[in-house]
């Protein structure tokens, strides 16, 4: 077989918290890829990084009152003990604010700018948009910054740009009922200059209805792709157009990579981060004094990105297409898995304890070999969800791991070392060698399991192997033969057969176990990194315990709910006024008032005037500062509740009448975020609040 140079990635995660237990699902299902093909004799480059910039970051660091250069700093700073503590073996991590991505983003995007008319001409284009503006933050919204009803289906808190329901992609500006999620304030629109990606232009369209569909995908994944290159009408009665040209700008403020020859403008967060692969890729050749240029260049060179389902459109549409029409290498895979849930498909949940954290996992001493094997046998090529099961994981590590594998070796060493120096007959008999043969005659379907992702495939063969094997021992029984020395020939073959079987399951284990197959490797003097090794084992070293059993208790401590810190709880954030009397309450006149009529009051930002009938035959004038949260249309018509005997009061503007009740959080400190009551349908003006 032929050397492959593969080139491979995991999404990159993104540096505003510390890793969950999806990532490490994810980084697991390609370390054991990566380890396999390893074993094989392809050589293979697996690169991470972290996903640093956008909007979210650069508001988490304002908060906590650093630059966003440190916050992704100190994220990086704790990514170690998660890869290391569960064997997952990054030949490098790097960051997408690294100088390589900044210029290597900023080259793409001036390739894709300055394709030359012959060619087709720019697949850039400059186009003034009405554009989210949050009235509080004084900001434009990015895109996750903006939630509301999906266009297509419907469907309640959905962000801006994709539907993680139906997996529509939109602009924000199509949204219904949106709504900042920095203040929760209705985003006004503004006019801004943007930059475009042309992905609706013919060329972009043509190449990806070829690439996505001629097997580079699942076919699930690829089935739903080609729902998108459709013009359709939907079950609602929507109408879906097929692929939409793609925003890849951003205003300022903004924690990105500046746009050449657009000052105060910077890259989609979306541009930047895929480009983060090459990037890191890059900076590993350039610390082995490899050229980037010249090994992108190598026609051999297969690409393969690792992702989870949620970020499909843009691992399949906007990434190859940036890739392909910039003149650069488009991938030869992108494996798609689904989710991680707990427990019966419970959604994870720390505070209800259904949570698993990875680095409580590591604390309480369990091994990391234990959670990569019970994944594998969940995983398999599609991209379906699968479930950590509490019961069914101890099961699975028990039965498999210690009943039918570990202890192969457990019930044969002791008798090798004490009888036979730890040396091993190399004639294990007809029957012993007809087993062997039949192990070593399973190598190319377990290979064939894991080069297709199929671990779990892969597993349920191993283990079929492993049951042969014991049931081996419970027909020949070394501890019955060890009675009698007349058997000692026997008891040699037999002990010596079991070694080399579990060295041989050992090595098919290995990607998937890789600290047990070290630790195997040492004992049995037979290399664990080399699919096709050779040779019989020809004596081993004293026998160490390899794996311990899972315990009820850890599965019980791993799940246990965060204990509960009581505190105090200041609701709305201000304390609740000193208590009063029933006869201090009845003396506030609260009446329901109609808004007959609203408008802004000429010379105020602030003020809007309030014409209210809280049925006396007459209207009251009362002024309100709610301008920054409503305009005039929102109120008139609708009811509300006013305090009816409050003292008039003279304002530059008029009279005030009264005062319209309204909410906001106390740490609030601009107009915006108040909320008017609105009582519910039944209630009549002049009605008196009890």
């Amino acid at each position: 077989m032929s050397q492959r140079q593969l080139f491979v990635t995991t999404a990159l995660p993104y540096a505003n918290g510390n890793f969950h237990i999806g990532h490490i699902m994810e980084y697991i299902q390609a370390d054991i890829w990566v380890r396999f093909q390893r074993m094989q004799g392809h050589k293979v480059d697996f690169v991470g990084a972290d996903d640093t910039h956008g909007a979210p970051i650069m508001i988490a660091a304002e908060k906590a009152g650093i630059t966003p250069q440190q916050f992704v700093a100190n994220i990086a700073a704790g990514r170690k003990p998660y890869l290391d503590g569960f064997h997952i073996q990054f030949d490098n991590w790097h960051s997408t604010d690294a100088p390589e991505n900044h210029d290597l983003a900023r080259q793409i995007y001036r390739d894709l700018r300055d394709i030359p008319e012959s060619e087709g001409g720019s697949l850039i284009e400059r186009r003034t948009i009405d554009q989210f503006f949050d009235p509080e933050k004084n900001m434009f919204l990015p895109d996750r910054f903006i939630k509301g009803e999906c266009p297509k289906c419907h469907a309640h808190d959905q962000y801006g740009d994709n539907c993680e329901v139906c997996g529509a992609v939109y602009a924000p500006t199509d949204l219904i009922n949106p709504f900042s999620a920095l203040s929760g304030a209705k985003p006004e629109l503004k006019s801004s200059e943007h930059f475009f990606f042309k992905l609706s232009d013919p060329r972009c369209v043509a190449f990806l209805e070829k690439w996505t569909q001629d097997g580079k995908l699942q076919p699930e994944v690829a089935n739903k792709v080609k729902e998108w290159f459709t013009v359709r009408t939907n079950p609602d009665g929507t109408t879906s157009e097929g692929l939409g040209d793609w925003d890849i700008s951003r205003d300022a403020p903004y924690f990105g990579i500046e746009i050449p020859d657009a000052p105060g403008k910077y890259f989609y967060v979306w541009l930047d981060a895929p480009v983060g692969y090459l990037a890191s890729l890059k900076n590993l050749l350039d610390k082995r004094g490899e050229n980037y240029d010249a090994y992108m260049a190598n026609d051999k060179l297969e690409q393969y990105h690792f992702i989870g389902k949620d970020i499909v459109t843009f691992h399949t549409l906007f990434w190859p297409a940036m890739l392909h029409f910039s003149g650069r290498k488009t991938p030869n895979n992108v494996f798609v898995h689904g989710f991680l849930t707990v427990n019966n498909g419970e959604k994870m949940s720390k505070s209800r304890g259904t949570g698993l954290d990875p680095l409580k996992y590591l604390s309480l001493g369990m091994n990391p070999e234990w959670l990569r094997y019970y994944l594998a046998t969940k995983l398999n090529n599609k991209n379906e969800d699968i479930d950590f099961n509490a019961e069914d994981f101890m099961l699975r590590v028990n039965s498999d791991l210690i009943g039918k594998f570990v202890n192969i070796a457990s019930r044969a060493a002791g008798f090798l070392t004490k009888r036979f120096e730890g040396k091993l007959t190399q004639s294990f008999g007809e029957q012993g060698t007809a087993l062997l043969n039949d192990i070593h005659a399973a190598k190319d379907s377990i290979a064939q399991a894991y080069d297709a992702r199929e671990y779990g495939k892969a597993a349920r063969e191993i283990m079929l192997q492993a049951d042969k094997v014991n049931a081996y021992v419970d027909q020949h029984k070394p501890w019955d033969l060890a009675k009698d020395a007349a058997n000692n020939e026997a008891l040699h073959q037999v002990c010596s057969l079991l070694i080399n079987a579990f060295a041989e399951l050992s090595r098919y284990l290995a990607p998937v176990l890789p600290s047990l197959a070290q630790a195997v490797e040492s004992f049995t003097g037979t290399s664990m990194q080399n699919w096709n090794a050779t040779g019989n084992v020809a004596s081993i070293q004293p026998y160490q315990h390899l794996m311990q059993r899972v315990t009820p208790e850890q599965l019980e401590a791993l799940f246990e709910p965060p204990a509960v810190v009581e505190e105090k709880v200041t609701p709305g954030g201000e304390e609740i006024a000193p208590t009063i009397s029933i006869d201090d309450f009845a003396k506030i006149d609260l009446r329901i008032a109609e808004i007959v009529n609203c408008e802004a009051v000429e010379g105020s930002t602030k003020l809007l005037r309030l014409t209210l009938d809280v049925g006396e035959g007459k209207t009251r004038n009362v002024f309100s500062g709610v301008a920054s949260m409503y305009k005039p249309e929102d109120l008139k018509g609708k009811l509300t509740v006013m305090v009816a005997n409050l003292a008039p009061r003279k304002m530059k503007f008029g009279v005030s009448e009264g005062m319209v009740l309204a909410a906001s959080h106390a740490d609030d400190k601009t107009d915006a975020g108040i909320y008017v009551l609105h009582p519910w349908p039944g209630a009549k003006p002049g009605m008196r609040i009890h």
